[in-house]
């Protein structure tokens, strides 16, 4: 227990790869593959032209929006590919809260970004080389959050229904003047339209 207390409070920036290999926004797909299969990458961070980092292009964007869609690679740009924006985490956030993280946004990766710059990517596989029971233990408080989340939006979608249906105007024959309306309010035990609601004040 105290060894598991001990890596619980590891940082990002402890297990992080850093430098990260990263290509321009204008790069043609193709030169981007081949830096991946180059250096045996899973993803690569595009930058902008202040080398910002905007996006990030997985083997999944790939097959996704390149080969599934028969596009010819040396004519696709970075940019038309790449997922974003870039999701981030700081270093020195703990590697609990990065893997809560992914968890709640379904990704297996993050830039690690500190004041504007980046230093690092964080995956998924490099939080279970760590801490491999950290991963279970997250995605079930994850589904736990969004199965609350879940209830609490049906429980308020409820309670606005109940109340729209409270408010809601009354339609049916006035009581006095037997003509039917749409918004019938009840005085005195009698339920009266418009006029005959005003009559019946102005009277008072």
């Amino acid at each position: 227990m105290a060894d598991m207390g001990l890596r619980g409070k590891m940082l990002v920036k402890d297990v992080m790869s850093s430098p990260v290999i990263t290509s321009q926004e204008n790069t043609p797909i193709d030169k981007v593959a081949q830096l991946m299969a180059r250096d045996g990458l899973g993803c690569i961070v595009i930058t902008d032209k202040q080398v910002k980092p905007s996006g990030i292009i997985t083997e999944k964007d790939l097959v996704e929006r390149v080969l599934a869609k028969n596009a010819k690679p040396d004519s696709v740009q970075a940019k038309e590919v790449m997922t974003s924006p870039l999701l981030t985490i700081e270093p020195d956030e703990t590697i609990s809260d990065a893997a809560r993280k992914m968890s709640r946004l379904n990704i297996r990766r993050l830039g690690v970004v500190y004041k504007g710059q980046l230093y690092g990517i964080i995956s998924s596989k490099d939080i279970l080389g760590v801490m491999p029971e950290l991963i279970e233990i997250i995605q079930e408080q994850a589904r736990i959050q969004t199965e609350k989340a879940a209830q609490e939006e049906t429980e308020e979608n409820e309670a606005v229904k109940e109340e729209e249906e409270e408010t809601s105007p009354l339609g049916g024959y006035c009581d006095l003047c037997r003509v039917w309306s749409d918004n019938l309010t009840e005085v005195n035990g009698e339920f009266l339209c418009e006029d005959c609601k005003a009559e019946s004040e102005s009277e008072e």
